[in-house]
């Protein structure tokens, strides 16, 4: 395996496994994009909508991953836990496997939705209902989109937020479509909900433990591929 490259939704994803595995910036694209040895990591946006363009900037991969954060649906997930799923569900029922990495085990199913699942009762329906450990909005994307074209691909998430967790629809509102966190929508949350900045930084703490899973697992990959 000489190429692995990974996809994340969002900037946060990107340059946060980029600062865990050393990757150097690659400057001539304007989004978060970087790569060092076998990895390259690329931002393609909420719901992978702009996977086709990037994937333009980016070379052809051996393997394509899908990488970031994920919300736990299992009870038994907490957060940083790592998720390498066996298939993807996607939210219309189509059914991806995924390709086996070396280093990591993979187990059970990952279930990509159209939007953020806000609630632990939510998330507990979703898993009494599909039986899918974790949740996440692009893996099926990416996923489907490497299976169109004769690329092997894979799914590496880390837990940002457990079953228990809520996500507030205010914070899930401070990434736009292209993926970067906006700082004025920030201040306009924190203004109108009191517990928008309290909740924020449990979810900030949360994605932080995720992506160092990540990035630890991700090591593993490529030292071992």
């Amino acid at each position: 395996m000489t190429h692995v490259l990974v996809f994340t939704a969002i900037d946060v994803e990107a340059r946060g496994l980029a600062r865990h595995l050393g990757l150097a910036r690659v400057e001539r694209t304007p989004w978060p994009h970087y790569r060092a040895g076998s990895l390259e990591i690329a931002c393609v946006g909420v719901r992978a909508n702009q996977l086709e363009e990037r994937m333009t900037a980016c070379g052809s991969p051996d393997v394509l991953v899908s990488a970031g954060a994920c919300g736990a649906l299992a009870p038994s997930l907490a957060t940083g836990d790592l998720v390498v799923p066996e298939a993807i569900v996607s939210h219309d029922g189509s059914r991806h496997a995924t390709d086996a990495l070396p280093g990591l085990a993979r187990a059970g199913t990952l279930l990509t939705v159209a939007e953020v699942v806000e609630s632990p009762g939510a998330k507990s329906r979703l898993w009494m209902e599909t039986g899918a450990a974790a949740v996440d909005m692009e893996s099926a994307v990416i996923v489907a989109w490497a299976r169109s074209r004769g690329i092997r691909a894979a799914v590496v998430r880390g837990v940002s937020d457990s079953a228990t967790d809520a996500v507030p629809a205010d914070l899930a509102a401070l990434v736009d479509v292209g993926g970067r966190v906006r700082a004025g929508r920030a201040i306009r949350a924190a203004l109108a909900r009191p517990g928008a900045l309290a909740d924020a930084m449990h979810l900030g703490r949360g994605t932080a433990a995720a992506l160092k899973t990540v990035a630890a697992a991700l090591a593993r990959v490529a030292r071992r591929g």
